[in-house]
């Protein structure tokens, strides 16, 4: 009882700060190019899909495989565009890159190295994601399931 009680009360209080848009935070790409989150995902229509993740989080590779799975299709079907987010700091940033080589995801990849942008936008544990449309955030998942993809293809839909 005390478990769901504190999983209540972390959900409430990440959800109780998260912004309506996403912050003006400059992260890196993975040449090293610096990318404003503001800035560069604010093509009006288009869905954009935040996923923070990092390399040593089962939960998170389970669902960016999953998502991959049906991405072709989502993509063009809902004019969305998934940005995974690593979160993985100094000590566990060099496992990036090796993990990337061994998958095939379309996705767009970027570093929150210093997890300024995590910290932002208050987000406490990963695997988490955010989805944005017209710069406002419309939903927030915190944490995965198997087959939770499906819900956000919904909640996608709806938009």
């Amino acid at each position: 009882m005390r478990l769901i009680i504190l999983a209540f009360l972390l959900l409430s209080s990440t959800l109780a700060f998260t912004q309506d848009e996403l912050p003006n935070v400059t992260i890196k790409d993975l040449k090293n190019k610096p990318i404003n989150v503001k800035t560069a995902f604010a093509e009006e229509d288009k869905v954009y899909v935040f996923s923070f993740w990092a390399t040593w989080c089962a939960p998170c590779l389970a669902e960016l495989e999953a998502i991959n799975e049906h991405y072709d299709e989502w993509s063009e079907e809902l004019n969305m565009e998934l940005i995974a987010i690593s979160t993985d700091d100094s000590r566990t940033r060099r496992r990036v890159r090796p993990l990337l080589n061994g998958k095939d995801w379309p996705y767009q990849v970027l570093l929150d190295s210093n997890q300024e942008l995590k910290r932002a936008l208050s987000i406490v544990n990963i695997p988490y994601s955010i989805v944005v449309k017209n710069k406002k955030i419309e939903h927030i998942f915190n944490g995965y399931t198997q087959g939770a993809e499906h819900e956000l293809y919904e909640v996608i839909k709806e938009l």
